[in-house]
């Protein structure tokens, strides 16, 4: 059963390129296989940094989001005047077109640094950052408030404070609801840094493997637009898995998995 994805995968590859052979389709329409990874070979390396420069982006923005939804989902718990403050704005944030954003925020920021490398880093993260958000906040915030209500009698029963309980207690309870959030955000940290990255290339900005693929998409390279496609979805299917081992690991060593 485990390795009917990969054979599934397989035969829809032989059966494209097969497909593609028989009906003599060029290249700059639907390339085969072959010369998607053909398209690769011709230029790893070029395809490699822009991959590694992407999810530079991704992984920052991810760090920042899980952060950021992390605490402002702690103050809402501790304060409902925080929640009524935070959480309006969190769902304006959430329902957003991050490319009706991006634009803006490259301005902002190329106002305030005038370094363009790093006007670009910035307005990149910022931008995968606002995506990446949302997961991880309204997960973490129903974690922490998910704790069985008769546990809660149990600690004020025992002399528990507020702060005990939220440590002991909340917390904890709240530790995969997080680790469910941050799984979720990673894939939507990378469609955020390559939507930035798109807006950001046509403004001028040649940062990762979406500038590729646009640069691609004007030359008629199809095979390389391809082969970049290829590339960001493996890197979103790593992100998935290695969160999802990663979050199986923290729950087992605290035995809750």
């Amino acid at each position: 059963m485990k390795a009917a994805p990969l054979l599934f995968g397989l035969l829809a590859l032989i059966a494209w390129e097969a497909v593609v052979r028989a009906g003599n389709v060029p290249p700059y329409i639907v390339p085969g296989p072959v010369a998607i990874v053909a398209a690769f070979a011709a230029g790893p390396l070029s395809l490699l940094t822009a991959l590694a420069s992407t999810l530079v982006v991704t992984f920052i923005a991810l760090a920042v989001a899980a952060v950021l939804g992390a605490l402002l989902a702690f103050a809402m718990s501790v304060s409902r005047l925080a929640q009524a403050a935070i959480q309006p704005w969190a769902v304006v944030l959430q329902v957003t077109p991050i490319v009706a954003i991006v634009p803006l925020v490259i301005i902002w920021v190329g106002y305030l640094v005038t370094s363009p490398r790093i006007s670009t880093l910035i307005t990149l993260v910022v931008s995968a950052t606002i995506v990446a958000f949302f997961p991880i906040f309204a997960n973490t915030a129903e974690g922490l408030a998910s704790a069985p209500a008769e546990l809660g009698d149990l600690f004020r029963l025992y002399g528990g404070g507020r702060w005990q309980t939220l440590a002991l207690l909340r917390l904890p309870a709240a530790l995969p609801y997080f680790l469910t959030g941050l799984r979720i955000s990673g894939g939507l940290a990378l469609v955020g840094a390559v939507v930035a990255e798109f807006v950001a290339g046509s403004g001028g900005f040649a940062s990762g493997l979406a500038y590729t693929i646009q640069e691609a998409g004007f030359r008629l390279q199809v095979p390389r637009m391809f082969a970049a496609l290829v590339l960001l979805s493996l890197a979103g299917i790593a992100i998935n898995l290695g969160l999802g081992a990663l979050a199986r690991f923290v729950l087992r060593r605290r035995g809750m998995a």
